[in-house]
């Protein structure tokens, strides 16, 4: 085995981690905010390995079993990231269960299992999104992006390095912007008058939660590890 696949190497850590993901729009933005670590980045998808279940109600605890089981299976260094949407007005819904928003709804009878056909999972979710929030004023409409990211040299790591970001702002009245991904054309930063899709990359790596929480793994990391 050579040193590219093995979590350990003389002198630190292995170059290519595992990203426990095979989301392809956050691979592209993972890789772009780790970039001056020089490390191969893999989405765990093209490496074979299966999503795990997310059984838990913390962004903390699933980035942690997401980490585990990534590594666990490829036997590389992995990084996790589970992150949301929290919106006040659904209290705190969809949350840890974002990527699974329409689906959840789809499976409890609340819509019809023909409604979406034809749609991305992406734009399910931000359209039933919307839908639930009808009626709701813009000044109730406040919400929050979370990013929980874990990184384990390996899948018994006793010491996971972490990184937390949060980004506030609004859920739109309808959606703008091309860019981005997930619920990014929804939602709003009142500072800038833009959605997160409106936004060019760079704005939204220093805008967003998880250019803040990268920046503050990087720090942990780099202070245990270099580089």
């Amino acid at each position: 085995m050579d040193t590219a696949t093995k979590p350990w190497v003389e002198g630190g850590i292995a170059p290519r981690w595992v990203l426990a993901s095979g989301n392809a729009g956050k691979l592209v933005e993972m890789r772009r905010l780790l970039a001056d670590l020089g490390i191969d980045l893999v989405a765990q998808s093209t490496l074979g390995v299966a999503p795990c279940e997310e059984p838990f109600g913390t962004f903390l605890e699933n980035a942690l079993e997401k980490a585990r089981h990534a590594s666990r299976c490829t036997g590389l260094p992995a990084l996790a990231d589970d992150s949301g949407l929290v919106v006040d007005a659904l209290q705190g819904a969809p949350g840890v269960r974002s990527a699974r928003f329409f689906g959840d709804a789809q499976s409890s009878g609340a819509v019809d299992a023909t409604v979406g056909d034809g749609l991305s999972v992406d734009a399910q979710n931000w359209l039933w999104l919307l839908r639930r929030m009808e009626g709701v004023t813009d000044a109730a409409r406040t919400a929050r992006f979370v990013a929980v990211l874990c990184f384990v040299r390996q899948p018994d790591d006793p010491t996971p390095i972490w990184g937390v970001g949060f980004w506030k702002g609004r859920i739109a009245m309808a959606p703008a912007g091309a860019g981005g991904f997930g619920y990014d054309c929804v939602f709003f930063d009142p500072s800038c008058q833009q959605t997160a899709a409106e936004m060019s990359p760079a704005e939204k790596d220093g805008r967003g939660h998880r250019g803040m929480a990268i920046r503050e793994f990087l720090a942990s990391y780099r202070e245990a590890y270099g580089g």
